[in-house]
């Protein structure tokens, strides 16, 4: 496009533009989304008018912000049912930035009519329909729903991961999909362990997640490619069978190696963290034998402290 644009400049430099009071409008489906005029956009020199190319770039980047929507993926919503996927749409900036400059100098419209892409969903209702058909494994923890910061915090990260389907070949981490726990995000302060001490952190109890996550996916014969353990037991899963997360250290990745996709399902409800893990009835696959865990509560905080969970990663 850089060619395009030179191959323009070096016919059309010479040329002296005709005022012109319309704008350059952008309309998608009937309707204006932007709109700019030449004296917007232009160089402040005297003589031949050249577009200033940062200006330019400043209001298309303005237009994105206003037309660009990333497309939805289809769900499955509290009572079973499947929300469709919405498409999306995203600026043709090469197309927009070619018709701008025959305008510019005077070689075409002022309107430029649905210069856009169509951006199709990961996840459509019909393959969600299929992947939520068969469970092949599924693991419940439990935790003190009393303690409100670290419940609100299990709660944000069980609906991070809830509803994502994992296609054939994929890699999932915890961290990717997650996300950075913030106070922006809605993460509040609760007991984490940071280089092997116990203090209050944004984001405290995601490891629950993650572990409960962990045991799911195993059980599903899922290849586990991470998987770190605290330094010491936790109380919400048995021995060794903990996965320890934090953003910019550990994380938990599995990949899927399977001919169909799977999907994850994840919720956390009245003291319990529930991950099932679904595919299509066709899958053939090995369950691997992972122990529950008991559902007696542990005396939460003041034995969280005294066992010091770890190294690294949120409680």
């Amino acid at each position: 496009m850089g060619t395009v644009i030179m191959t323009w400049l070096l016919l059309l430099l010479q040329m002296q533009p005709m005022e012109q009071a319309e704008p350059f409008r952008i309309v998608i489906d009937g309707k204006e989304v932007a709109a700019v005029h030449k004296q917007d956009v232009t160089l402040p020199f005297s003589g031949v008018p050249v577009v200033d190319e940062s200006k330019l770039q400043g209001w298309i980047e303005s237009v994105k912000k206003v037309a660009d929507r990333p497309p939805v993926n289809a769900i499955i919503d509290d009572a079973g049912k499947i929300i469709p996927e919405k498409k999306g749409l995203q600026i043709n900036e090469a197309q927009v930035r070619l018709s701008f400059y025959e305008y510019y100098y005077e070689a075409g419209t002022a309107k430029l009519e649905n210069p856009t892409r169509i951006l199709m969903p990961k996840v459509d209702q019909g393959l969600l329909a299929h992947v939520r058909k068969k469970r092949i494994g599924q693991y419940t923890t439990y935790f003190n729903s009393r303690n409100h910061n670290r419940s609100h915090n299990i709660k944000l990260a069980s609906e991070a991961i809830n509803n994502y389907v994992l296609l054939p070949g994929e890699m999932f981490s915890f961290n990717k999909v997650v996300g950075k726990r913030t106070r922006a995000k809605g993460y509040l302060e609760a007991p984490v362990i940071v280089k092997g001490e116990l203090s209050e952190g944004i984001g405290g109890g995601i490891c629950q997640v993650s572990s409960t996550l962990f045991n799911a996916v195993d059980r599903a014969g899922i290849h586990i490619v991470k998987r770190y353990s605290h330094s010491r037991e936790v109380p919400y899963v048995p021995p060794g069978r903990d996965a320890t997360v934090s953003w910019n250290g550990p994380d938990l990745v599995f990949q899927n190696k399977y001919p169909y996709p799977v999907l994850i399902r994840a919720k956390s409800i009245y003291g319990q963290v529930y991950v099932s893990i679904h595919s299509f009835p066709e899958l053939e696959y090995e369950p691997r034998n992972v122990p529950g865990v008991s559902k007696e509560l542990p005396e939460e905080i003041k034995e969280e402290k005294k066992q010091a969970l770890g190294k690294n990663g949120d409680l």
